[in-house]
């Protein structure tokens, strides 16, 4: 049987590395999505591979997967119950913010422990624009980004595609995992 034989040709020296991936500040943009997993896998290899800083972004919206939803059909809203109503939305965004504060910081937490230098940042925002905003002001190298195959062409047309925002209008590469 005959063998297939691959040869890599990595970098052996830190400069080398540096001409072949040129990557500084990598930003992993997450979601409440089981995507965001892989999404920060991909950007924390790029990153101890290159030696580059990690931002874990999340951008808070109200069509992300989980967020409370304000007119929840559930709520029953009578004459001076919709302060009540209002206060329970409040409640559930809150925690709905948590949860997503929390995932940012354990993806810190294992950036981190991996050694590389890591941040995060929460904000809200429609989550195209953002990233991309954040992206610039940060001077990132690369936006790694997850990008979802269940949208049909109609859903992308009439919802829009986050990633395919980015990708058109961020000022640095942009890496699609899915």
């Amino acid at each position: 049987m005959d063998a297939l034989v691959v040869a890599f040709a990595f970098p052996e020296t830190q400069s080398e590395t540096e001409e072949v991936f040129m990557f500084d500040k990598i930003i992993a943009a997450t979601d409440s999505s089981k995507a965001s997993k892989r999404v920060f896998e991909k950007a924390l290899n790029l990153a101890k591979l290159t030696g580059a800083s990690l931002m874990v972004l999340h951008v808070l919206c109200p069509d992300e997967e989980g967020c409370p939803d304000p007119l929840d059909p559930l709520e029953v809203y009578y004459p001076g119950k919709d302060k009540e109503a209002a206060e329970r939305y409040q409640k559930k965004w809150e925690k709905f913010s948590q949860q997503g504060l929390e995932m940012v910081q354990s993806f810190v937490a294992k950036a981190t422990a991996a050694g590389v230098s890591a941040e995060c940042n929460q904000i809200s925002g429609e989550p195209g624009q953002t990233i991309c905003e954040i992206a610039h002001t940060w001077k990132a190298d690369l936006i790694v980004i997850g990008r979802r195959r269940w949208l049909s062409g109609l859903e992308r047309l009439v919802l829009g595609s986050v990633s395919n925002y980015v990708l058109h209008h961020a000022s640095c590469s942009v890496l699609t995992v899915q």
